[in-house]
C-alpha cells in the first residue's frame, strides 16, 4: 500500500479545501435557488470582444505566443495602466501576461515566499493568498480588517505585524468580500510603515475598475513604492471575461523577469485566442466598463439599502460587487445561517468565515445579478429573518 502522506508535501497537506467550493457544490444541486454567491459578473463578455476572439480562432491563430505574451497586448496593458492609474511599466520586460489574475498571484508568491518567510494577509479576504504561501513553506500572519474602520487595514496594524522574517504584504483592494477600498492617505501611511524594510507588496487590483464615488488608487503610484510593488490585474471583472482566463503581473523587471521565467516553464504562454480578445478589450472596451459599472452601482445601492431595511448592519461597499452584512445576531454561526437560508428560502450567499477568521459572523452577498433577482432574494431573506427573530423570542 502506498502511504500518500509520505508522497505529498507537508505544505500541500496543510492546505484545506475551500469552504466556498463546498458551498457551491450544494448550490449546484439546487438549480431553483437564487444565487448571490458566485463572484463573477452576470454580464456576457461584450460582443465585439467575443467576435475578435472567434475571428482569431477562425484565422488560425493557434500557435504559442512569446512567453510573456503578445507584444501588442503588453503595450496595451502598459498604456492602460499609465492612463487609468498613473503607473509606468516597460512592456518589454515589466508586463507579464498570465492565465488569469490567479496565475499572476501564484507566480508572485512562489517567487518571493520560501520556508519560514512571513506573509501578511488581511482578513477577511479572498481565499487564495494564504494557501499558496503555505504550499511554499511560508507562515501566514493575518491582520483583521474591522467593520468600524470600513474593513480597511491600517498602517498601525501593518507596522505591528512586521518582523525580520516578513517577506510579503498583500493588499487586495478593492476587497473581495467586503467591498472596501483603501484611499490614498491609507496607502501613504502604509508606505511610511514599510519605507525602511525590504518587504515586497503584492497588490491584487482585479477590481480596480469597480469603485463607486472615487477612482481606485494603486499602491504602486505612491512615491517610492513602485520599486517594492507587484501589481496584479486582469480582464475577468472589468470586462466580464472570467472564462477567458486572462490576467497580468506588472512590476520592476528585477522581479517580473523571474516570474516570467517560471511562467515559461509552467505555462509556456497564455492562450493565444484570449490574448487577441484582450487586445480588443483594451483598445475598444472602455465604454463597456463604464456601462457595467453604472449598472453595478444601481444594484449596489439596491442591495445595501435592502439589507439595512430588514435590520442587518451593512457597511457601505465602495468597490468590487459585494455587500458584507453582519448576520451574527441570531444565535447561529455564519455557516449555519447561510445553510438554512439556502435550504429554507433557496437564496445562496457565502458565509463570511470562508474568507478567514475576520469574516466570522458576516456573509458575502454579491450584486452581480440582475435587479429582479436581487429584489426577490431580498424578499426571501426578509421572510427568513422574521422567522429567526420569532424563534429567538
Amino acid at each position: 500500500m502506498i502511504d500518500y502522506t509520505k508522497a505529498l508535501t507537508p505544505g500541500i497537506q496543510a492546505v484545506p479545501e475551500s469552504s466556498i467550493k463546498e458551498f457551491f457544490d450544494i448550490i449546484n444541486e439546487m438549480p431553483e435557488a437564487i444565487s448571490l454567491g458566485l463572484g463573477e459578473p452576470d454580464f456576457v463578455t461584450p460582443e465585439h470582444i467575443r467576435k475578435v476572439g472567434a475571428a482569431s480562432l477562425l484565422e488560425g491563430h493557434t500557435k504559442y505566443t512569446q512567453n510573456p505574451g503578445l507584444p501588442e497586448l503588453r503595450e496595451d496593458i502598459a498604456a492602460y495602466l499609465r492612463d487609468r492609474f498613473s503607473l509606468e511599466y516597460d512592456p518589454a520586460d515589466e508586463v507579464l501576461v498570465t492565465v488569469g489574475g490567479s496565475e499572476a498571484i501564484d507566480l508572485a508568491i512562489r517567487c518571493l515566499v520560501g520556508a519560514g518567510d512571513e506573509i501578511i494577509v488581511p482578513t477577511p479576504t479572498f481565499v487564495c493568498y494564504g494557501p499558496l504561501a503555505t504550499v511554499c513553506g511560508g507562515a501566514v500572519k493575518e491582520i483583521t480588517a474591522r467593520e468600524e474602520n470600513g474593513f480597511r487595514i491600517t498602517a498601525e496594524q501593518v507596522r505591528a505585524a512586521l518582523t525580520p522574517r516578513t517577506k510579503l504584504l498583500v493588499l487586495p483592494y478593492p476587497s473581495n468580500p467586503t467591498g472596501a477600498i483603501l484611499e490614498r492617505t491609507d496607502l501613504e501611511a502604509i508606505a511610511e510603515a514599510l519605507k525602511d524594510t525590504n518587504v515586497i507588496v503584492l497588490c491584487d487590483e482585479i477590481y480596480g475598475e469597480l469603485t463607486y464615488g472615487q477612482d481606485h488608487v494603486s499602491f504602486a503610484s505612491v512615491p517610492g513604492m513602485r520599486e517594492r510593488t507587484l501589481v496584479v490585474g486582469g480582464f475577468s471583472k472589468a470586462f466580464a471575461m472570467t472564462g477567458w482566463r486572462m490576467g497580468y503581473l506588472c512590476g520592476p523587471r528585477e522581479l517580473v523577469s523571474h516570474a516570467s521565467a517560471l511562467h515559461g516553464y509552467g505555462i509556456m504562454s497564455a492562450p493565444t485566442v484570449t490574448q487577441h480578445a484582450a487586445i480588443e478589450a483594451m483598445e475598444h472596451g472602455m465604454a463597456d466598463i463604464a456601462q457595467m459599472r453604472e449598472e453595478y452601482n444601481v444594484r449596489r445601492r439596491l442591495l445595501a439599502q435592502g439589507l439595512r431595511d430588514m435590520g442587518l448592519r451593512c457597511s457601505e461597499p465602495r468597490g468590487a460587487f459585494y455587500c458584507f452584512p453582519y448576520i451574527g445576531d441570531f444565535g447561529l454561526s455564519d455557516m449555519e445561517f447561510c445553510h438554512r437560508l439556502l435550504q429554507e428560502e433557496q437564496v445562496a450567499i457565502i458565509p463570511g468565515s470562508a474568507f478567514g477568521v475576520g469574516g466570522a459572523g458576516y456573509a458575502r452577498v454579491c450584486y452581480a445579478a440582475d435587479r429582479e433577482k436581487i429584489e426577490e432574494a431580498l424578499r426571501r431573506m426578509k421572510r427568513f429573518l422574521v422567522r429567526l427573530r420569532e424563534q429567538k423570542e
